[in-house]
């Protein structure tokens, strides 16, 4: 798609999303227009998903995107689904580079993944084994599953965020996203679901019966020693419900779901923490975005602000929730509301790429005024790979 017609699109978009166009409905034409008035179908929408790739890997090579970690293994991941849906071979060879940079002929990686977030570019090495056979990957990933056997755990089994001391006994919500997804794609690639899908299901379990409170949102951390200066002293909690730890559970939990069997014991008490979740959600979208707020539960405060890349998550999670019947038919047009919020934040530059605003950038734990004061960053990893797994579920709704 050429420069001129996204900006030309994305205004257009701009425009219908402020009431001063109106565009045809997108419904199927009549299945039998007379001859002389031929059903007139609406242009195609733009494909953003490929637009964002392209833009991304325009500005970075699979040598300067950076280091192994999760943000880059969050976009890559968004790119891979447009690569099964595109068939363009060019977005696979650009993953394949990209871990090449860490992974040996000899299957060796050299990362201890003594913390979770080092674990979720270890997608890419199950989808490279899928992709290409080579055994190499699978060794590579198997080094993640064997250091889970001796990871340090809460007394009730919950994976602690790193093996830290300023992380001990810590169970954050963004790290269910960083090795469950893994946990079940290692397990159906590898054939070990039965451990696999157990795990991830448990960890989840763990999580949210932590995390969760009384109005559906999960709070960013829970310190089991209760000796963390965040955490509360009588419920070891974190004081506040930051957007994107809580859009990591929620897509976490709508990828175990699809990948547990029908009849896992744990089905039940996962899709009843998704279900109050969701209802959480919905009650604090904001009426007049459809996005989510940076801290969601105090979206009435001046310096709250809607941030891109946990709105994207949550419009995923609800659409597929309400997809695969985990969630009511309703929360699709929940769903629908956050696209067309994320896509407003979505804009072409004068070098004819894309650009993503209002990112937060990596986050620790804290209280309100440090949430609300981080850096707003356009085109940050975290959103443009949660913003390509949204668009790849939401692009033809």
């Amino acid at each position: 798609m050429s420069p001129r017609r996204l900006r030309t699109a994305l205004t257009t978009l701009a425009l219908v999303t402020a009431g001063l166009v109106t565009l045809p409905a997108a419904t199927p034409p009549p299945t039998a227009a007379p001859a002389s008035a031929p059903a007139h179908r609406p242009a195609a929408a733009p494909d953003w998903s490929v637009a964002v790739v392209d833009s991304t890997t325009a500005r970075y090579t699979p040598s300067t995107i950076g280091g192994w970690s999760y943000p880059v293994g969050l976009y890559l991941y968004g790119q891979y689904l447009t690569y099964r849906r595109t068939h363009d071979a060019r977005y696979l060879t650009y993953i394949k580079n990209y871990v090449d940079r860490f992974v040996k002929s000899d299957g060796s990686i050299d990362q201890s993944f003594n913390n979770l977030d080092s674990m979720q570019a270890g997608r890419l090495l199950v989808i490279l084994h899928h992709e290409t056979g080579q055994d190499r990957y699978r060794k590579a990933a198997k080094k993640i599953l064997d250091r889970l056997a001796t990871y340090p755990r809460t007394a009730d089994g919950g994976f602690w965020h790193a093996d830290t001391s300023s992380r001990a006994h810590q169970l954050w919500s963004d790290g269910v996203y960083m090795v469950n997804p893994f946990l079940v794609e290692y397990g159906k690639e590898f054939g070990d679901s039965a451990y696999t899908d157990d795990e991830a299901a448990k960890q989840l379990y763990v999580y949210g019966s932590h995390l969760q409170v009384a109005n559906g949102l999960l709070r960013h951390a829970y310190d089991e020693s209760k000796s963390a200066s965040w955490a509360d002293p009588q419920t070891g909690l974190a004081p506040e419900h930051w957007c994107r730890a809580v859009g990591w559970y929620s897509m976490a939990v709508v990828n175990v779901l699809d990948a547990i069997p029908a009849n896992h014991p744990r089905r039940a008490q996962l899709l009843g923490i998704f279900r109050k979740l969701a209802a959480g959600l919905e009650r604090y979208q904001d009426p007049a975005t459809g996005r989510w707020f940076q801290v969601i539960d105090k979206g009435g405060r001046s310096d709250n602000w809607t941030e891109t890349s946990c709105s994207s998550m949550f419009t995923y999670a609800l659409s597929r929730g309400a997809q695969q019947h985990y969630l009511d038919p309703h929360y699709a047009d929940v769903a629908r509301r956050g696209y067309q919020g994320v896509l407003a934040k979505l804009s072409i530059g004068p070098d004819g790429r894309t650009n993503l605003a209002d990112i937060s950038i990596g986050t620790n734990v804290g209280d309100y005024a440090y949430y609300v004061a981080r850096t707003r960053a356009t085109n940050d990893f975290h959103g443009l790979g949660a913003f390509l797994i949204m668009n790849e579920q939401l692009r033809g709704d």
